[in-house]
């Protein structure tokens, strides 16, 4: 608690404020002891009124006069005339003067600190002026004690009162500043944890959202940190392994050419009435080889780009790949199959999605056409609460035990002879830039299972709340 910055920031908090409750404290209680003698003079000029009215009291109503009024003398000066006006024994010598016609603030702080560190059996005089006007001067005779007692009843009760006005405001700021100030830095942080664990996901760079202004600034600067670390690290990988990423653009271009060569063969000379219906297929093959080929020239500097997510509809993609492989297939023993619903809709960059789903049939394929058997692929799709599941199943021979030991490692997992390993590295980098994964099911005699997983979640669950 104590090595918090709010546990300190309560410490402080509490702190300051007593110290602002004693600065109160000493002017109060300088003001109670003002008040208080004021009341002593009043009261004594009041009991002078009654001998004013019959010079003749006896000895017993003038003491119940001065007990009443809680002095030993009073000394009134009316015409410049100075008269005792009551009168008894004072029990010790006068300790102290005090006037209080005209004190200044600092004299009256200062006397109030005499009077508390005073004794109780002293006797102290006062001087002040006349109520109503009713003279020049009033001077009374008076024990210290009960006046320094007051004042302390009084000050205790400040200081209980301060301390509860000290313990309510600290808490009060307490809350406000977890709730306004640390807990979106914890946010802050849990963003750093978060991005720290995957920084090649575009979706753990922090998105700006504070209220306070310097909490926001520093937001934006490490929203700008986190993109230039996350373009260095794709830049240091890409310029390590540049020969691998030349390969893999071959190793796409060449399977997205492949398709377009099957069509444009299947054009050539012939007046076949289903031309028109592969035309589409082929320009959007040539469409996506053009594609490659332009960001081939960026390669170098950067990794895949960021996925473009958008809404898509599953089965249409999914029908897309297998249309093209099952032409490819030609009179090779291959069925192919789908259990996509029709109205699926996931979010994801269409052309990455593609090419995942393109090496992950077309790597099947081809197993199944080498084992000479033939056999079945199907592609499947369900979801739950959190993530979309895409299922690419086989009844191959399963992959080799190079491949499984080296899975998804370019020039090392290759799944076929004379194959380079990076079909399925690709597959896994273009799933993780969407935040998923792609895992092996299962890979036997029976045959091979990937499973691909997207989260729904457009962003990761951080707990940011605005301030």
């Amino acid at each position: 608690m104590l090595n918090t910055l709010s546990g300190r920031f309560l410490i402080l908090t509490t702190v300051f404020v007593m110290l602002a409750e004693v600065l109160i404290f000493v002017p109060s209680v300088a003001r109670f002891r003002e008040d208080y003698l004021l009341l002593r003079l009043e009261r004594a000029q009041i009991a002078s009124l009654a001998l004013l009215a019959d010079d003749m009291i006896s000895m017993e109503l003038e003491e119940e006069l001065l007990e009443t009024a809680g002095v030993f003398n009073v000394v009134l000066r009316r015409d410049e005339v100075r008269q005792l006006m009551l009168s008894s024994e004072i029990p010790a010598p006068v300790a102290a003067t005090y006037d209080l016609r005209d004190p200044g603030p600092w004299v009256l702080i200062r006397d109030a600190m005499a009077t508390l560190f005073s004794s109780d059996e002293a006797v102290i005089r006062v001087i002040g002026t006349p109520v109503q006007e009713a003279g020049e001067l009033i001077e009374v005779t008076m024990e210290e004690g009960p006046l320094r007692r007051a004042m302390l009843d009084y000050g205790l009760n400040i200081l209980l009162l301060s301390a509860v006005i000290s313990v309510v405001t600290a808490l009060l700021l307490f809350l406000s500043v977890r709730a306004f100030l640390m807990k979106p830095i914890k946010g802050v942080v849990r963003h750093i944890q978060t991005y720290a664990k995957a920084p090649e996901d575009a979706r753990t760079i922090i998105t700006p959202k504070a209220g306070i202004i310097e909490l926001r600034e520093a937001e934006q600067a490490l929203q700008s940190m986190q993109q230039e670390l996350t373009h260095a690290l794709r830049q240091r990988e890409r310029l390590a392994q540049l020969g691998e990423g030349v390969a893999k653009v071959s190793h796409d271009l060449r399977n997205i050419l492949t398709t377009a060569q099957l069509f444009s063969d299947r054009m050539e000379g012939s007046e076949d009435p289903t031309v028109r219906r592969l035309a589409p297929k082929l320009i959007g093959s040539i469409n996506r080889a053009v594609n490659l080929c332009e960001t081939t020239l960026a390669f170098g500097r950067a990794s895949e780009p960021p996925p473009r997510l958008s809404r898509i509809n599953l089965a249409d993609l999914v029908g897309d790949v297998i249309e093209a492989e099952r032409l490819a297939t030609g009179e090779d023993e291959v069925s192919f199959s789908e259990d996509v619903p029709a109205t699926m809709m996931l979010r994801a960059d269409s052309e990455q999605l593609h090419r995942v789903l393109m090496n992950l049939v077309r790597n099947a394929r081809q197993a199944i056409v080498a084992s000479g058997k033939g056999g079945e692929i199907c592609v499947s799709a369900e979801e739950d609460d959190g993530s979309w599941w895409i299922h690419i199943r086989d009844t191959g021979p399963g992959l080799p035990p190079k491949a499984r030991d080296f899975l998804f490692r370019p020039f090392q997992g290759g799944t076929r002879k004379g194959g380079a390993g990076l079909g399925l590295a690709i597959a896994a980098e273009l799933v993780r830039g969407h935040g998923g994964r792609l895992e092996l099911r299962q890979s036997d005699e029976r045959g091979t299972s990937f499973a691909i997983c997207l989260p729904k979640a457009e962003v990761l669950d951080v707990e940011r709340p605005s301030v």
